[in-house]
């Protein structure tokens, strides 16, 4: 690459793309790297504020910037995702279906504390839809040493740094706990809630179940819902302390795991999970899923519904981050609740 006045660059080829901004009217690509320069460029490059060019000269060792953000796009890529055409030195990483988004934080974070070079992407753990902007890679300077992304290459090993799982096709069961509902007394407002969320990961229901507070009868409930094929459980109703409050003990009794009752997450902090031998999820949701936009509860599904199994130290982990501000509108998840993780 050798640096020539715009002048005199008729016949040269650009060594990259050049961009042609005007305010609040365009933002795009005037010159692609490539292009051989015409007599009649030499007036628009000027007029873009483009005195001298950057020409395309190989050297041994250096690779352009489209070259080596293809190399990034690499690192990342697997399965269900897609690249964009390579653009002024950047390659976007594009979701090919609906699904959880993961990305291994800490690899990313090696490669990028080397200098010249990026990914960019969005949070772990993050539900997307098809056609979404995932991540971007690309290098700083218009050409970088070879011996660079080789060395990124090495940090990435032989795993992707990204992958984007499909949602399961997973039936669910409700156990609805509750004199109140039980007896008619009050109309059963949590479970279309949950229901409407269940449906935004293709979750159907297989039963729902309105009990009274007698652990015997919530134990049954979920015994009878598991035995029928729900690939997942989740109880609503006596989540709290308070004596009378049995779902978490039934949840005990009915033979599953607790993996964590209680979670550092506002809303949300009486949360239950856990999971039966067979790996069922069987979740308690405290009542504040029934009327706040955002809880515990929609940064738990996407990874169950991914049949991404999560531990102790996954609830942990999600304090960082795990506070909601309430805001009006609700803008989640395009927002920083549950972004720790």
């Amino acid at each position: 690459m050798k640096k020539i006045a715009t002048v005199d660059a008729v016949g040269h080829v650009i060594c990259h793309d050049i961009t042609r901004i005007v305010k609040d009217v365009v933002k795009d690509r005037a010159f692609k790297k490539g292009h051989i320069v015409r007599e009649e460029d030499i007036p628009v490059l000027l007029s873009i504020g483009k005195e001298h060019l950057y020409v395309w000269e190989k050297e041994e060792g250096m690779l352009h910037e489209n070259e080596a953000a293809e190399i990034l796009y690499d690192i990342c890529k697997n399965e269900n995702l897609k690249p964009s055409e390579v653009k002024e030195g950047k390659v976007e990483v594009i979701a090919d279906i609906d699904g959880l988004f993961r990305v291994d934080v800490d690899r990313l974070d090696k490669i990028n504390e080397m200098e010249e070079i990026m990914i960019a992407t969005r949070h772990t753990n993050y539900p997307v839809k098809k056609g979404d902007k995932l991540a971007g890679t690309r290098v700083i300077p218009l050409v970088v040493e070879e011996e660079k992304l080789k060395k990124a290459q090495e940090i990435a090993g032989n795993n992707p740094l990204m992958e984007l799982l499909p949602y399961k096709n997973m039936k669910a069961g409700i156990v609805t706990t509750g004199s109140e509902v039980y007896k008619g007394i009050i109309k059963d407002t949590f479970t279309p809630v949950v229901i409407n969320k269940l449906n935004e990961y293709n979750i159907s229901v297989c039963g729902h179940k309105i009990v009274n507070d007698e652990s015997d009868m919530i134990v049954n409930a979920i015994t009878e819902l598991k035995n029928d094929g729900a690939d997942l459980i989740i109880c609503t109703g006596g989540m709290s302390v308070d004596p009378d409050d049995l779902t978490p003990s039934s949840i005990r009794k009915s033979g599953a795991k607790i993996i964590s009752y209680g979670a550092p997450v506002l809303p949300g902090a009486m949360f239950l999970l856990g999971y039966f031998e067979d790996e069922t999820p069987i979740m308690g949701l405290p009542g504040c899923v029934m009327y706040a936009k955002a809880t515990i509860f929609d940064l738990v599904l996407p990874r169950v519904a991914a049949g991404v199994k999560i531990t102790k130290k996954d609830i942990s982990k999600m304090g960082h981050g795990g506070l909601c501000l309430g805001c009006t509108p609700c803008k989640y998840p395009n927002c920083g609740f549950g972004k720790g993780v």
